[in-house]
């Protein structure tokens, strides 16, 4: 028998101290109660707020700069400074203001799932640890699929957002064209295609004389001309084309490719078409965005973000392929850890097998919530109304002499520029480009600029249902105001010298 003084009983005070990890059933509730009442709070006020919040390092370093902490805290102490010194100090994208970049309007339904996702710790990445989160999942996802057309067994899986998805979509393209190999590898796609590509295209290892960035047209599409051009130039040097990259909603200004043709010159060719539509692939929710994406369908791949117009929290993005075999035979691996959660029927899903990730959250569960809770309908709704918003905004524009509408709106985006009779270009871009900053500065609403051939414009983003007339007008009334004073200035600036 062991020694009783060398092994001591575990109820016995010299036992060894256990990790005090856990709240008790009234603890667990106040502080769920509290976190719900914070939530409900900013919602409720957050078109009171201002939008923009952001402050210097040395102020935050002061702030929330600490040691180690070695022993507990009050969880209200907690919540209080995480209300004070974090959440106070941060532009809210969600704010019906907010029309820089793609605004992520969220919704409360989808929060509250993704706090059950996290309460119940699912482990998405495997049917055995995780069957009724897998199937949930494969409901959402062919919810997208019905949504963008694409064929009755087409699937996919959640990941972080356009980036991973769009990287997913290659290394699959890749394989699939290419057996894995990228030495005389080619892919086409525009110059208004977003960042995401050329970044996956780095970490995949191609080289910029593999890549054809071609030269978008007048109204920033793909030109078809152009692209046919380079691909018979490429296939004729002895190169590999393999891959076409089509844009369903670009950044800059909402253009969508001609994807009928593309995808008839990708099948000819027998070319992988990847269609990013992170953006816009929910306007085919409504009649118009389903004529504007026609041919989507026809596409190998698809990228959508619920994050963005689907009004999902951050980060949810998803990779759809006409053939999600593909994606397993890209990425299955089953090292012998993980051999017991091989699937023991074709049934049975293991989203490991489809992608990058081998830990996955169960993310469907904010998309599938909110669907079921609002119905599609509402999204529907909202889509259109992100769309009529930024037509409205173009209204507003078009008799107001200081705004050069530089490209009309088009699914809930339009770019436009401040003018003056008195400034040089360089001074107008420069104007343009003060504005955002004293926009930032006033924090009534958030915008940005981008460039769009040489110019530097204003780009508004509508999406958000909880935008109204009353703030788009405010809003445009400021950024006039800020260009009045500004121009004001240079011009005096100027007569001083």
């Amino acid at each position: 028998m062991p020694d009783s003084t060398t092994t001591p009983d575990q109820n016995s005070p010299d036992a060894l101290p256990k990790a005090c990890m856990e709240l008790s059933r009234d603890e667990m509730k106040a502080l769920g109660y509290e976190i719900v009442d914070i939530i409900v709070e900013h919602y409720e006020a957050l078109a009171d707020l201002p939008v923009t919040l952001t402050t210097d390092r040395p102020t935050l370093e002061k702030a929330l700069r600490e040691p180690l902490p070695e022993e507990p805290t009050d969880f209200r102490e907690v919540l209080e400074q995480t209300k004070r010194d974090v959440f106070a100090h941060a532009m809210y994208t969600e704010h019906p203001r907010f029309f820089a970049f793609v605004p992520g309007p969220s919704n409360f339904v989808s929060a509250m799932a993704a706090s059950l996702a996290t309460g119940y710790n699912a482990f998405a990445g495997t049917w055995m640890e995780a069957s009724g989160p897998a199937m949930v999942e494969l409901v959402a996802i062919d919810w997208l699929r019905q949504m963008l057309g694409l064929p009755e067994g087409a699937g996919g899986q959640f990941v972080s957002g356009g980036s991973m998805a769009n990287l997913e979509a290659l290394v699959t393209a890749r394989h699939v064209k290419l057996s894995g190999r990228n030495e005389k590898g080619v892919l086409y796609y525009s110059d208004q295609t977003h960042s995401s590509v050329d970044r996956g295209l780095r970490v995949l290892g191609f080289h910029p004389e593999q890549i054809r960035k071609i030269p978008a047209d007048v109204n920033y599409h793909m030109p078809m001309p152009a692209l046919e051009r380079a691909v018979y130039e490429d296939r004729d040097a002895g190169l590999t084309p393999f891959c076409v990259i089509a844009n369903a909603g670009t950044t800059n200004t909402g253009a969508i490719d001609p994807l009928p043709e593309m995808a008839a010159f990708c099948r000819e060719n027998g070319l992988w078409l990847h269609v990013d539509a992170a953006y816009g692939g929910a306007v085919s929710l409504t009649e118009r965005g389903k004529a504007l994406l026609e041919g989507i369908g026809e596409a190998d791949s698809v990228t959508i973000d619920p994050h963005k117009w689907l009004f999902q929290p951050y980060d949810m993005g998803c990779v759809l392929v006409k053939d999600p075999r593909q994606l397993r035979q890209t990425f299955r691996l089953v090292p012998e850890y993980l051999k017991d959660t091989d699937s023991r029927s074709e049934q049975e899903v293991n989203f490991y097998d489809y992608g990058v990730q081998l830990t996955r959250g169960f993310t469907a569960l904010r998309l599938w919530m909110s669907i079921k809770i609002f119905g599609i309908a509402a999204f529907r709704d909202a889509v259109q109304g992100g769309i009529e918003q930024a037509e409205y905004l173009e209204s507003l524009l078009r008799p107001d002499k200081r705004w050069d509408i530089v490209t009309p709106a088009h699914i809930g985006v339009i770019t436009f520029q401040y003018m003056h009779p008195k400034l040089k270009p360089a001074n107008i871009d420069e104007v343009n480009r003060r504005i955002v900053d004293e926009m930032v500065e006033d924090g009534f609403a958030m915008i940005a600029t981008t460039v769009l051939r040489g110019r530097t414009v204003q780009r508004m983003c509508t999406i958000n249902p909880r935008t109204t007339h009353d703030d788009l007008r405010e809003t445009l009334k400021r950024m006039g105001d800020a260009g009045d004073r500004l121009a004001a200035q240079m011009i005096a600036e100027r007569k001083r010298s």
